[in-house]
């Protein structure tokens, strides 16, 4: 067997693994967000279930706009059933906070939003969590577990490479979409998680992927004041060729400050920070 009828292959597996463990449910709400993880989820779910597949967007300041429209357009694509809810981890003090835990109170408000969705339709809460994700820092899985959700990628024994080869061979536009975690994992642990400063980081970004940078992090320091760009390293160069219209855009998005950061990006970057916490 040739490698690519190999992949071909291995992909069909795993795709059935997903969707007997899905089948075995009868019924599921899939937090939906959009990314590759539960629109892979979202569409197995579909596939298996039909109308016994409910994929529910939370939004919240949280949430960038295009990666709500993003999700929209998706679920309108493929015909799943698909609600918006919004959820309320901004009015609560401990996320608020942004503190080591602050996932946990923001999956804490997320299952608060879908329970009654989950209830009403007899069905368990299920999240796009893969076998990569379990060894990241994670508050939010201990919230999970609290509730009962489940995680059928990790079930059906998926890592984010696989999701990314699965939807590569199903055709699905998300395939290699960016990871894109919510705006509040931009913002320095210990500084306050508020409307105004996702916002900033939101229209930065925004304006960065404008310049030709699909893949960049900006993280908010000092109270919103600062930000620290993220590129890859490859990329780096070209930002200083850009600086003058880089800095504009970071300093129309509501920054004092901007500065780059020569390590490149690299996801939760932030969590170098989570040792200096209070305990």
């Amino acid at each position: 067997m040739s490698d690519p009828l190999r992949r071909v292959h291995a992909a069909g597996q795993a795709m059935d693994r997903l969707t007997a463990r899905l089948r075995g449910e009868g019924a599921v709400v899939v937090a939906y967000s959009g990314g590759a993880d539960s629109a892979l989820l979202a569409f197995a779910a579909g596939q298996a279930l039909g109308a016994r597949a409910l994929s529910v967007t939370a939004v919240s300041p949280s949430l960038a706009a295009a990666e709500r429209s993003a999700a929209r357009a998706f679920a309108r694509a493929h015909g799943l059933a698909h609600i918006e809810v919004c959820t309320d981890e901004a009015e609560r003090p401990e996320y608020t906070a942004n503190g080591s835990d602050r996932c946990y109170h923001c999956k804490s408000a997320l299952f608060d939003a879908l329970t009654p969705l989950a209830t009403a339709l007899g069905a368990r809460i299920a999240l796009g969590t893969n076998l990569d994700d379990l060894g990241d820092h994670r508050p939010g899985q201990r919230a999970a577990a609290e509730r009962g959700a489940i995680a059928p990628l990790v079930d059906a024994g998926l890592t984010k490479a696989d999701v990314r080869a699965i939807s590569r061979e199903l055709g699905l536009i998300t395939a290699d979409k960016p990871a894109a975690p919510c705006l509040a994992s931009r913002v320095s642990y210990g500084d306050p998680v508020t409307p105004e400063v996702l916002g900033k980081v939101e229209a930065a970004e925004a304006a960065l992927r404008d310049l030709g940078f699909p893949v960049c992090r900006v993280r908010a320091h000092a109270d919103g004041t600062l930000a620290r760009i993220e590129v890859p390293k490859a990329e780096i160069s070209r930002v200083t060729e850009l600086r003058e219209r880089v800095e504009a855009a970071v300093r129309d998005a509501g920054f004092t400050f901007c500065s780059v950061d020569l390590s490149g990006f690299a996801s939760g970057r932030l969590n170098a920070l989570l040792p200096l916490l209070p305990s």
